[in-house]
């Protein structure tokens, strides 16, 4: 074990000790491995200390440059990962994930800094990546019943995607929370539920609508048919969904009808509609599980002008003031 794998691994302890979700873990440690190989293989670079701040623009140089998925952190994944096979191979690294892979390395030399493991910190000075957010496109009433119709909810699995999509335009929930619902985290009596945010270890009440709430009774007469599952929304055999799996057969339902569609974008829309219905910013921050109210306005003002034409004509002081 060389020095920099000896203070990844203290780094990965600590984190671990924090009791950060696994999906940080495994974005960290995935970073930092590709950065260490890129030090030794590029700059016979095994030692802490020797990290400088050109070498970490340098590897930001790299990333831009060498495409997705030419360079592993660990071999033994292309067993199961098959990067060679990916239609995505070679593309260019989107700034997102390089602000991303950024991020990671300024908390690792921050730790490794504040501890008092290294005296100087190359990420000092290192600018953030702000990448350039790209407008999320708002589907229109007619997509989204074509989406909803291109669903076979006879069958099991295009039943139960069927009513997620539906949850996730109602309550604005993470397809992750969505995932994680038990049957008893729903209160029928007074349409709200229960989320868990698998991220961040939190939970937070949203509340459905009355159709909703319509849909989730038939479910779960249709479910206990089929299932004694803990989870709301299980596989056939019982366990949870994974997420990567329910995203492949929404985008293969979207691709059907022409309709190019994620959860997140779902997501993004009942945000959108939620406002442009009446809805105030203050509101739609507790729903979405935000933070604060700056977050949800970074995350969701991308309005297009005719968005904002039509929420004006809705509420121009003028007409509704009927001077």
């Amino acid at each position: 074990m060389n020095d920099f794998e000896f203070h990844l691994d203290q780094f990965m302890l600590h984190c671990d000790a924090k009791n950060l979700s696994r999906k940080t873990l495994k974005s960290y440690e995935q970073t930092l491995r590709l950065f260490q190989f890129f030090l030794e293989n590029e700059c016979k670079v095994t030692e802490i200390k020797d990290v400088k701040s050109w070498h970490i623009k340098k590897y930001i140089s790299h990333l831009r440059d060498r495409g997705k998925y030419t360079v592993t952190a660990n071999e033994n994944t292309k067993v199961y990962n098959h990067p060679d096979k990916r239609i995505d191979l070679g593309r260019e690294i989107s700034d997102t994930t390089i602000a991303n892979y950024l991020r990671n390395i300024k908390v690792f030399f921050n730790y490794l800094f504040q501890s008092g493991d290294i005296s100087e910190n190359p990420v000092k000075g290192i600018p953030v990546i702000k990448p350039k957010r790209k407008q999320k496109e708002l589907l229109d009433p007619m997509e989204i019943k074509r989406l909803l119709s291109a669903m076979d909810v006879t069958k099991f699995h295009e039943y139960r995607l069927w009513l997620g999509v539906r949850l996730i335009l109602d309550t604005g929930c993470r397809v992750g929370e969505l995932l994680e619902l038990k049957p008893q985290d729903l209160d029928l009596k007074y349409n709200a539920m229960l989320v868990r945010n698998p991220k961040n270890n939190k939970q937070r009440y949203v509340y459905f609508s009355k159709r909703m709430s319509n849909d989730l009774k038939r479910w779960l007469k249709y479910r206990d048919r089929f299932s004694d599952s803990e989870y709301l929304f299980p596989t056939i055999r019982g366990t949870k969904q994974n997420v990567s799996n329910f995203e492949k057969t929404l985008k293969n339902i979207g691709d059907s009808v022409g309709i190019s569609v994620t959860p997140h974008q779902l997501r993004n829309n009942f945000a959108k509609y939620y406002l442009l219905n009446g809805g105030d910013m203050a509101s739609l921050s507790r729903i979405l599980g935000h933070s604060s109210i700056d977050v949800t306005m970074k995350a969701y003002l991308d309005f297009t002008d005719d968005q904002i034409r039509q929420k004006y004509q809705r509420h121009s002081p003028l007409d509704n003031l009927k001077l």
